[in-house]
């Protein structure tokens, strides 16, 4: 893209409009036309997102149907962080994960004009399925999104048996037969005796990767990310899942609803209802080096050292756009205050955790 903050187009013929906006919770798309620098796309448009989308300014799916390939993706997300004052948490997430090697969506901000009409700026979201894994020259593999909080790796939801051993989990890319080896997967986590525990989860789960996402899943303190927000993927060369993040506005000190969060109010461990990360951390060996990392992480990128740069100029890029988006122009105050309070949150979260660290052996 020439601009960094482009301008796309969306055109709506008036009935699809009406149609679309008549069940904000009908996933069914209608069709629509995007043009980005003059060129033009044939494209299914659908709402997306959960309680999101009852905000008004909404967040959309986008599916190509002609050219079937938009910078090489055939799906983007256009998410409108209608409650991040910041507007720029979930990229920050993003691409801090790409940074501790994790695999994470791209994204970058755009602005969307919709039938003519100005909606402000949004943030489009790389669709993580076979297309993502092919432009970083992976393997092929199942993808599967944990689109609720059954995806927390148990047989239980609170006090609750869950209905389904997959319950939670939406398949994104593969087929019936990859269901099998998400079910084995989740049975092994289960019904594995801890002291087999090491050497089972090794042959089911890239160890390194998930500690990582850890890390960096407590490190943003998103609450919401340890049982959802997420998406799995199964490496076919190794045979082992792999973790990917997915929507993190609700971040760097903020909750979903935009206000504040304490500092300390997601522990060094995670959410205690993430299954899986409750046992790793059981395993001296693996708990080892989640502690390794973190004190890496504190050290050398989890600071507003590092992270200064990025934090001012997304800051900076995007304040001319947000004094025309029609909601959020009115709160730009509380925008211009936005990065000295990620940066103190950097400060406040990086010495808790540091200290939590002291007693975690």
């Amino acid at each position: 893209m020439s601009n960094a903050t482009p301008y796309y187009d969306l055109t709506i013929d008036e009935e699809d409009l009406i149609d679309l906006q008549s069940d904000i919770w009908n996933d069914m798309p209608v069709p629509a036309y995007l043009k980005v620098e003059n060129v033009h796309y044939d494209i299914d448009l659908s709402y997306r997102g959960s309680y999101t989308r009852k905000f008004p300014k909404k967040s959309y799916s986008i599916h190509f149907i002609e050219p079937n390939r938009f910078d090489g993706a055939r799906e983007i997300h256009l998410n409108a962080e209608y409650k991040d004052p910041s507007i720029i948490r979930n990229k920050l997430s993003l691409d801090f994960f790409q940074n501790l090697g994790v695999l994470s969506p791209d994204s970058h901000h755009v602005n969307l004009r919709l039938n003519g009409s100005l909606k402000g700026v949004f943030l489009q979201l790389e669709s993580v399925d076979d297309l993502f894994l092919a432009k970083r020259n992976l393997p092929p593999g199942p993808i599967y999104y944990a689109v609720n909080n059954n995806a927390n790796f148990s047989f239980m939801r609170g006090k609750k048996s869950k209905k389904y051993i997959l319950s939670g989990y939406q398949q994104k890319n593969g087929n019936w037969l990859d269901d099998v080896f998400l079910h084995e997967f989740i049975m092994k986590i289960n019904r594995t005796p801890l002291n087999e525990f090491p050497d089972t989860i090794a042959q089911y789960l890239n160890i390194e990767n998930y500690l990582r996402w850890l890390s960096g899943a407590v490190c943003t303190m998103n609450n919401d990310g340890f049982t959802h927000n997420y998406a799995l993927y199964r490496n076919s060369l190794t045979g082992l899942f792999e973790i990917i993040p997915w929507d993190y506005d609700a971040t760097w000190g903020r909750r979903v609803n935009g206000k504040v969060m304490s500092f300390d109010f997601v522990p060094l461990e995670g959410h205690r209802c993430n299954h899986l990360t409750f046992l790793l951390l059981q395993v001296p060996e693996f708990r080892k080096l989640y502690r390794e990392l973190m004190e890496e992480i504190l050290e050398e990128q989890f600071t507003v050292k590092n992270l200064e740069d990025e934090i001012i100029s997304l800051h900076q890029a995007l304040r001319p756009h947000l004094l025309f988006d029609p909601y959020k122009k009115k709160d730009i105050h509380i925008y211009d205050g936005e990065p000295d309070f990620i940066f103190q949150f950097i400060r406040e979260r990086n010495d808790y955790l540091k200290n939590q660290l002291i007693h975690f052996e």
